[in-house]
């Protein structure tokens, strides 16, 4: 079901984010607007038209806006909020563990993560974060405790 629904961009002096962002992440992500329109195009509905390199020239310039379907496969494909695309909001927030278990290529320091790698840094992270926890929860009883036991002498 196409939807002719667009998304609101204001045209007031900052608040024009939603070309600068999107060049941004597609510059960060080093494809072309070509390779960007194929990706948009890989899951299109049977009344949707492709993207094409020029549409999406026409949203970095602001000339277009998209509609919310096409915002969305954007956000999507970049792992931003809607938010965060259309400059409602300045922090771009992310769940680590969704894109340590996404398809995407990751790297570190110019060095390709491989999903083996990925699974033990996620293994790796969440060990910690929950004996982290634990370690918080300890302090925080153990805390109590001693102040209680120092009110009774």
């Amino acid at each position: 079901m196409a939807s002719n629904v667009k998304i609101k961009v204001s045209t007031k002096g900052s608040d024009l984010m939603f070309p600068e962002r999107l060049r941004a992440l597609r510059k960060g992500q080093k494809i072309t607007l070509k390779e960007l329109a194929e990706h948009l195009n890989q899951n299109l509905g049977p009344n949707e038209k492709p993207n094409t390199a020029s549409q999406i020239g026409n949203w970095e310039r602001g000339i277009r806006t998209p509609s919310y379907i096409e915002a969305r496969k954007l956000a999507e494909f970049f792992d931003v909020s809607l938010d965060y695309l259309t400059g409602k909001s300045d922090r771009d927030d992310f769940d680590l563990a969704k894109l340590l278990i996404s398809a995407r290529n990751l790297t570190f320091n110019q060095t390709d993560i491989s999903s083996d790698d990925r699974y033990e840094i996620f293994q790796l992270i969440d060990g910690y974060l929950k004996g982290r926890n634990n370690r918080l929860d300890t302090d925080k009883f153990y805390g109590k405790q001693e102040q209680l036991n120092l009110k009774l002498k």
